[in-house]
């Protein structure tokens, strides 16, 4: 796990970077993009002003970003987890994650979902060897959910 990672809450200028990032992920994944498809990330500060949304920062760089959405009464959902690709497999993402974890227990939270494309199996493998168990799939989704336990 790299200890220089710094993760904060996202800012205004951060909206440009953030935007990118998210979106080189999904363009990688499938090799073709529909910005239309992504609109909360045309404005992330108005998007998720009732959230939180977090940006992990390396060598002065945003290298990942994930968000924490009120679901439901107790439960969360993840969403917006994206590492730059040229910074995968250094804990980048644990390290988003844990975080999101850690405030979704401070707001009460007693549960977090998510969800991923069935076919995106590095991130299938990253929640499930974070605790996340499948609880369902739909319309090529795979829906997960993790009980949060107190630290």
């Amino acid at each position: 796990m790299n200890c220089h990672v710094e993760i904060k809450p996202f800012r205004l200028e951060d909206q440009d970077a953030a935007q990118r990032l998210v979106l080189a992920g999904l363009e990688e994944h499938w090799g073709v993009l529909d910005p239309t498809l992504n609109p909360d990330l045309d404005d992330i500060a108005a998007c998720y002003a009732n959230a939180i949304f977090l940006a992990a920062w390396q060598d002065n760089e945003l290298v990942g970003t994930g968000a924490l959405v009120h679901e439901a009464e107790g439960t969360a959902r993840i969403v917006r987890m994206s590492v730059a690709r040229s910074r995968r497999r250094q804990g980048i993402g644990r390290l988003l994650l844990d975080e999101l974890c850690r405030r979704a227990r401070a707001l009460g939270y007693r549960a977090l979902v998510l969800e991923t494309t069935a076919t995106w199996h590095d991130a299938i493998a990253f929640y499930t060897r974070n605790g996340f168990r499948a609880t369902g799939a739909s319309e090529g989704d795979i829906h997960f959910a993790l009980v949060l336990t107190s630290d």
